[in-house]
């Protein structure tokens, strides 16, 4: 009886269709559930790394650099977003921290508005 209830409120074109089984597509290949890391391929290099490799070396002292590393309430922009390696990465905060100690950065920028 709940079956023909839900029958009734399915698409007519919604019968062909089984989720139940993997298919398969001209290829032979099974597709339907994904397994693994999803989208995890090569990215094209990204706008910061091409900055960073313009230097020779990343010093606390070049402030223009620095500041396309911080995001505009004065955080440091995590790796995902500018593209870089670790390695760099590492560089960077480093050189930002030492700015900010001798007060070449601001801690927090106070001029962002809400």
């Amino acid at each position: 009886m709940s079956e023909e209830r839900n029958r009734d409120y399915r698409r007519d074109d919604d019968d062909d269709l089984d989720f139940s089984e993997e298919q398969e597509d001209e290829r032979g290949e099974r597709f339907g559930r994904r397994r693994g890391p999803v989208g995890r391929g090569r990215r094209a290099r990204s706008f910061y790394a091409e900055q960073l490799s313009k230097i020779p070396r990343l010093d606390y002292k070049d402030l223009d650099t620095l500041r396309q590393f911080i995001t505009d309430r004065g955080k440091i922009r995590p790796r995902r977003q500018t593209g870089i390696s670790a390695k760099q990465q590492r560089m960077v905060a480093r050189a930002i921290k030492r700015a900010r100690h001798m007060a070449l950065l601001p801690f927090v920028n106070d001029s962002a508005e809400d």
